[in-house]
């Protein structure tokens, strides 16, 4: 990769960058050779030194370092704001009001803490962003420390430095979902940046995306959206291990609970057990996605397989002893279907069906629900995949308009929200030039 003083120097990008300003780009090579470490890298400190001599690195250690669990994001986009209005970008905070952390006992917002924001920022210099590289900031909990390790047959092993930089191991919290995408957009920017200073890039960093999607919901609803849609692409970033996601599936979220009567449990039939009543229920959800159609089961699709359904939380009665007056549970339906209405009402026949129709035992809907997504996989170089998660791009729609999409990122779902949640420098590293490519396709199909 160039120096940016060298590349603005060029004559080819004289009369381009005459009409910038003269700090426009004031951040380190965004690249450097490692020097100084011999053919294996031994200790602690050597680790340490690499990620120090990256400017891509360190950012994203540094956010990952900030603790972000949905709800707590404000200081995290301090960080993020500052180190862009340093590159001269225009930055907008765009504050979520209070209300939009209530409703959800996920989200960790105290009530007189940070108010969170948004992150919206494109070039000064531009009018205004017609590609938008867009993930999130947010974290599940718990938060795990960042650390650096080497992979296990690196001790003895007399293979390059190089090789062993690329395999080193960062773990923690966020360090792939999604920190490693929000560090690799804002750098493919930049480098993108050098090479077509006026490319009209912009950055959508948002909140909550682990919990409600509120923060792209906010967005999408803001002036900062605006109908007919100004954007001709947007990239979202999420782990895909660097395939281009070509199908989502849709989500549906909803509570089921159970009101009982409270009693000694030496003579549980003076009282109604909540609890008792709510296990049938949830005993025929957890296996709706492998039930037959025909038999009353959810439907699925070709292209995305089954729906699925997760039994993510459960809460009920006060002690041992005593007849549960109340239960709960929290669920998460992964729909392979476009029918959103006809998956509702499946659910909600199923806990009927379970219950012999008891009154006390209701589905409450957390939100309507949304149908899988189709995005663009048309740049060639990519592997084509489909995930089963999804993300806040529900809520980035465009009503009128040709608006491309496309979903990538580094890292691998599979150890997001885990307690093994890590990703190589490699990988990282190997994300810019993804999103790269993605640009560079969007600005020669603009």
């Amino acid at each position: 990769m160039k120096l940016l003083s060298s590349i603005l120097s060029t004559v080819v990008l004289a009369p381009v960058a005459r009409s910038l300003p003269e700090d426009a780009f004031p951040q380190q090579p965004l690249s450097e050779q490692t020097t100084g470490l011999a053919n294996t890298i031994s200790s602690q400190r050597d680790l340490e030194k690499v990620i120090d001599a990256s400017p891509l690195l360190s950012f994203h250690r540094d956010i990952v370092q900030i603790e972000s669990i949905s709800g707590n994001e404000a200081a995290v986009g301090d960080y993020i704001v500052q180190f862009l209005q340093e590159r001269r970008f225009a930055v907008t905070k765009q504050f979520l009001p209070r209300e939009a952390d209530k409703g959800s006992d996920d989200a960790v917002t105290a009530e007189n803490g940070p108010q969170r924001f948004n992150i919206y920022a494109y070039p000064s210099w531009i009018s205004e962003p017609k590609i938008l590289l867009t993930s999130h900031v947010d974290t599940v909990p718990p938060f795990l420390p960042y650390s650096l390790s080497l992979p296990d047959d690196a001790n003895g092993n007399s293979s390059s430095s190089s090789t062993w930089r690329e395999r080193i191991r960062i773990a923690g919290r966020g360090t792939v979902d999604a920190k490693a995408s929000v560090a690799a957009q804002v750098f493919a920017v930049l480098e993108h940046l050098e090479v077509d200073p006026m490319a009209p890039l912009g950055l959508l960093f948002v909140v909550g995306e682990e919990v409600s999607g509120e923060g792209m919901r906010w967005f999408a609803d803001s002036d900062l959206n605006p109908t007919p849609p100004r954007l001709h692409t947007v990239i979202f970033g999420e782990p895909t291990e660097h395939a281009l996601v070509a199908g989502h599936k849709g989500s549906l979220s909803l509570t089921v609970r159970a009101r009982g009567k409270a009693a000694h449990s030496g003579y549980p039939w003076l009282g109604k057990s909540a609890v008792s009543a709510i296990l049938p229920a949830l005993a025929r959800l957890d296996r709706l996605g492998d039930i037959p159609v025909d038999d009353g089961g959810l439907p699925g699709s070709k292209k995305l397989g089954k729906s699925t359904v997760n039994i993510g939380r459960m809460e009920g009665g006060v002690a041992g002893n005593v007849v549960p007056v109340s239960a709960s549970a929290k669920l998460i339906v992964r729909l392979a279907h476009p029918d959103v209405e006809l998956a509702r009402q499946r659910i909600e026949e199923a806990v009927r069906e379970t219950t012999g129709g008891d009154p006390d035992v209701e589905v409450e809907w957390n939100l309507y629900g949304n149908a899988p997504i189709e995005f663009d996989a048309d740049v060639p170089g990519f592997n084509v995949t489909t995930v089963n998660y999804a993300t806040d791009a529900f809520y980035l729609r465009f009503p009128t308009g040709n608006v491309k999409r496309y979903l990538y990122g580094p890292g691998s779902i599979f150890v997001a929200h885990g307690a093994d949640e890590a990703i190589t420098v490699g990988d990282l590293e190997r994300a810019v030039e993804g999103y790269r490519r993605l640009i560079e396709a969007a600005d020669r199909h603009a």
